[in-house]
């Protein structure tokens, strides 16, 4: 089964512990850990399903290349880790 982890940032505010996950691509996957874990989702995606700006998403150490859709493939084993993104100068 893939994985799913949060960094500090993140788990700061709000509780969204690490746990194994079902689905074949990450789209899959967050919406099986939001199932259980739905305070997490305002989080992670905006208003229209997407990853939200100053998130970003890596499987297996690559970047997601879909964040509108998170068609990205997902394979037994991955870890799919979420981060808050920084941004500015």
């Amino acid at each position: 089964m893939p994985r799913i982890a949060f960094t500090s940032n993140l788990r700061r505010h709000v509780d969204c512990p690490a746990a194994e996950v079902r689905g074949t691509t990450v789209s899959e996957c967050l919406a099986d850990y939001f199932a259980t874990h739905p305070q997490v989702r305002s989080y992670v995606l905006d208003d229209q399903g997407r990853i939200r700006r100053h998130v970003a998403v890596f499987v297996g150490g690559e970047q997601l290349r879909d964040p509108a859709a998170q068609t990205d493939v997902v394979s037994d084993g991955d870890e799919i880790t979420v981060m808050q993104a920084l941004s500015g100068g």
